[in-house]
């Protein structure tokens, strides 16, 4: 299918690795210049050099920590105009409610959930009219809940309703806003969770990787499959989606299990 992505720019979040990366990957195949966000620049850096030798794209990495209003302002400024703006940038804590600190929960919020609604506040006014697409990578936890990430399912939810409220009527503006739930997916980030996971299940982290027996078709998603996904929902062929958040776990939170 075309896209037709060719000459867009697109701004990522925690793009140094994970879905982030892969989505960097996906956008620079369609044509797609580039904005790299994340704190690890060396790793952003060897893939800017990457894609532009491979898809001939301009890309740009910004080396930053995002987890404060003032480092998404500096940001938005030091990125300008986009088309498309990939959220995707996150790490809320696992671990039940009498593990997981009230220090640590802010944190990961400060990063993730206000990170999101910040970042989409400055780009809002400046995608009016112009086709602009926000895509919040959030996560099934929101709608699939869990103790033991009892943290994430409550700033996924809430990121949820950020993305189905602003999204419902943003198209009046020319812009879609949509979401994406990942359930676990071959990341280094569901690797920390799947070793939660292993000692609250089984008694030992060690033993994480029995947890893919429960998984549907015994895997967890790939990092590239969600970028598929985000790519599609960035182009014009998904030009009347908006308001709403499209999950890509296997059916796991359709079941109503945790994994």
């Amino acid at each position: 299918m075309q896209l037709d992505l060719t000459h867009k720019t697109a701004l990522i979040t925690g793009a140094s690795k994970g879905i982030g990366l892969a989505c960097a990957e996906v956008l620079a195949a369609e044509g797609c210049h580039l904005h790299l966000a994340a704190r690890n620049g060396a790793a952003m850096e060897a893939a800017a050099a990457r894609l532009r030798a491979e898809h001939g794209v301009k890309v740009t990495v910004h080396e930053l920590d995002l987890s404060t209003t003032e480092a998404m302002e500096q940001l938005a400024a030091a990125a300008g105009d986009v088309d498309i703006l990939v959220n995707n940038a996150g790490d809320i804590p696992a671990g039940s409610l009498a593990i997981v600190t009230d220090e640590a929960i802010r944190r990961g919020f400060d990063l993730k959930v206000f990170g999101y609604i910040t970042l989409s506040r400055l780009y809002y006014p400046r995608m009016k009219g112009r086709d602009g697409v926000i895509i919040n990578i959030i996560g099934n936890s929101g709608e699939n809940w869990d103790a033991s990430y009892f943290a994430g399912s409550t700033g996924n939810a809430a990121l949820m309703s950020f993305t189905k409220a602003i999204g419902g009527r943003s198209l009046d503006d020319g812009i879609r806003v949509v979401g994406i739930n990942p359930g676990p997916v071959a990341t280094d980030r569901m690797l920390k969770i799947m070793k939660r996971k292993a000692i609250d299940m089984l008694g030992d982290e060690a033993r994480w990787e029995e947890l893919f027996d429960k998984y549907p078709g015994k895997r967890p998603a790939t990092a590239r499959e969600c970028a598929d996904l985000v790519a599609f929902m960035a182009s014009p062929r998904a030009g009347y989606i908006t308001g709403t958040v499209v999950t890509i776990d296997g059916g796991i939170a359709a079941r109503g299990s945790v994994i």
